[in-house]
């Protein structure tokens, strides 16, 4: 039986289909519990939440589903090892003010330092006791990836480059998620630049399937059981799904957002820099296509993310959505369910037909 992986194995879940984390608070336990409850891995991505709201989150995942869950951190969560000098903000400015002036807003004042939070973040993970702990942009410390083992929770890196999957393995991550150029949201790159980091999600996964023994699973592309089959054809253990998931009813998303998923936007996606000051796929606007060559100018993440915040307010409220980035991968076209139990049905049957004959 197709659903029968390494991973269904390890995880004690009965279909290999993992929910992507998102994060950004675009995560919610009712999307998490529905998957989970379906038979799939529910994700919820916690990056942007504090200790306090990690534990909260927790019990009402713990109260939703007694099926297996991911919780999802960010290992490296901010790009601004020093303070950002006046001359790089001015840049930043001449760059970008005429959009605020457009929205009728002023300029923000130069975005204070920020601290990383992860320390403090990881320890609610070997609180609270998630079955599966994920992580982008980097490795957690040896000390961490024991007392995960120690405490039975399984852990699953992403790579976008074969170096990043043996540096993962030999790291000893039990997992590994694949991420292809494809995939919505941000390119979790660590040791090279995002830029230098662009591979297609099955190219990816043939590559890591002949350099690592433990199992991978295919993120970036997929959205319907043909992608399923075809990534466990070609060597994966599991699948990760994102934007799918991201336009269902369930997810945090803005109404708006999901109308966007659905829509002949969705056929133009980009990896810009312009709204996080990380490399990410969202669907193309305005401001994205202008300043494409320009980044060097933007802010650091995350303190580009604080800036462009009020921008974002304002335009959705002026309903001027072409200045703001919709998070998107670029199998958006293809989309067709919008509640996550009837998507996951159809995942699943469409792959049995496919693959159980």
């Amino acid at each position: 039986m197709w659903h029968n992986t390494k991973i269904t194995e390890i995880l004690g879940i009965d279909y290999p289909i993992l929910q992507g984390p998102f994060g950004g608070r675009l995560s919610t336990v009712e999307l998490l519990s529905k998957v989970s409850n379906s038979g799939g891995l529910g994700g919820f991505g916690a990056y942007t939440l504090s200790p306090q709201e990690i534990y909260e989150v927790d019990k009402h995942i713990k109260a939703s589903t007694d099926k297996p869950y991911n919780i999802n951190l960010w290992i490296s969560d901010t790009d601004a090892q020093e303070g950002i000098s006046d001359l790089h903000f001015e840049q930043t400015k001449l760059l970008l003010k005429s959009y605020f002036d457009e929205v009728q807003i002023p300029f923000p004042e130069k975005p204070a330092p920020f601290k990383s939070r992860f320390e403090n973040q990881v320890q609610v993970i070997l609180d609270v006791k998630p079955k599966v702990f994920s992580f982008v942009f980097g490795v957690p410390s040896n000390a961490i990836l024991e007392q995960c083992g120690k405490l039975g929770i399984k852990t699953i890196g992403a790579a976008t480059t074969v170096d990043e999957a043996v540096f993962l393995e030999a790291a000893g991550v039990d997992m590994i998620v694949a991420s292809g150029f494809e995939s919505g949201g941000h390119r979790p790159s660590f040791l090279a630049s995002s830029e230098e980091s662009i591979m297609g999600t099955f190219v990816l996964l043939q590559l890591i399937r002949e350099k690592v023994k433990i199992p991978v699973i295919a993120a970036g592309g997929i959205a319907n059981g043909r992608g399923i089959a075809a990534a466990l054809m070609l060597g994966a253990d599991a699948v990760q799904i994102g934007t799918a998931f991201l336009a269902c009813e369930e997810s945090g998303a803005l109404p708006v957002h999901r109308e966007m998923l659905f829509s002949d936007a969705a056929k133009y996606t980009t990896l810009t820099r312009a709204f996080t000051g990380r490399l990410g796929r969202g669907i193309s606007n305005k401001i994205s296509k202008k300043i494409a060559r320009q980044e060097k100018s933007l802010l650091p993440f995350p303190q580009q993310t604080t800036l462009m915040s009020p921008l974002r307010i304002a335009a959705l409220d002026q309903e001027k959505l072409d200045m703001i980035l919709f998070w998107s991968g670029q199998i958006a076209p293809i989309l067709k369910h919008k509640k996550a139990d009837i998507l996951m049905k159809s995942l699943i049957e469409d792959t049995s037909k496919i693959l159980d004959i």
